[in-house]
């Protein structure tokens, strides 16, 4: 990891905004899709305007209820500054989607040929100036939790739209994770008992994805963590947002006092069969 010692905390040249730096460092909430924006010198990536109202440009919503579950929790948070069009900083560096060509039948002019292939030198460019100090960052954070003797619990937000293509999404929220079921388990079977929502086990996606945020942050690290998934119907305004930040605060807090959920355990990976497994 780079020394980022010397950089602003919270400097608006970032490519991530920090929240609630100096919050309990018990939670880390993390927000890869914030932002609908891009950083000068790239216009509109070649897309009409529209195109960045949609959630192929940002997680609509996601970034209301992390700063909401930062407060409630009074923990740190990292959110993305710029549009997952510009760089997905939920994908590897070797992942063919970290840069799209095409999202939900939108052809991305300006990203038409960059890649690890193909301009070569603006791909390495994105991921040096965009993904590589997201990552730092948060890497950071959990060394200042660990620097206090504490293992934070790592919460990612994100949402997910009520359709996709011919087919009704079911669920008003859903938790995703791989083989680290010490918070996704319990987590889940609270919220289903509140009774009112649909609840997705690795649905709408699949939590199971090699050097995505949580593998490389939470699944290498052995830190208990969840990725959290709300339809985006539920969270477009800012009441829906805090009534969702609530939910999900009101059960993080008892289910992470649980004895022996605060500890580095490696559970390996599904994505990953080489990944170590503690004894």
């Amino acid at each position: 990891m780079r020394d980022l010692s010397l950089q602003p905390e919270n400097s608006r040249s970032q490519p991530f905004e920090l929240v609630n730096p100096g919050g309990s460092p018990g939670f880390l909430v993390l927000c890869d899709h914030a932002s609908n924006a891009l950083p000068e010198g790239y216009g509109s990536l070649g897309l009409a305007a529209a195109e960045f109202e949609r959630h192929i440009a940002f997680d609509i919503g996601a970034a209301g209820v992390a700063r909401h579950l930062s407060a409630l929790l009074d923990c740190p948070a990292v959110l993305g500054r710029y549009s997952r069009l510009l760089v997905d900083l939920n994908r590897g560096e070797d992942d063919p989607t970290i840069v799209m060509k095409l999202s939900d039948g939108a052809v991305i002019p300006g990203n038409r040929d960059v890649d690890a292939h193909r301009g070569a030198v603006e791909f390495a460019h994105r991921i040096a100036a965009f993904h590589a100090p997201y990552h730092d960052a948060v890497e950071r954070m959990i060394a200042r939790a660990r620097a206090a003797d504490t293992v934070p619990v790592l919460i990612s937000v994100h949402s997910f739209t009520p359709r996709w293509r011919a087919h009704i999404r079911p669920w008003h929220t859903g938790i995703l994770w791989d083989k680290d079921g010490r918070l996704p388990v319990p987590l889940m079977a609270a919220l289903r008992e509140d009774g009112d929502i649909v609840v997705g086990d690795n649905e709408p996606y699949t939590g199971r994805l090699k050097n995505d945020c949580l593998y490389r942050h939470a699944t290498m690290h052995g830190l208990p963590h969840a990725l959290i998934e709300i339809r985006q119907d539920l969270i477009e305004t800012e009441e829906g947002q805090a009534a969702w930040a609530a939910r999900y605060a009101r059960h993080l807090g008892p289910i992470c006092a649980m004895p022996g959920l605060r500890a580095i355990r490696h559970f390996g990976s599904h994505a990953d069969p080489a990944l170590p497994i503690s004894q």
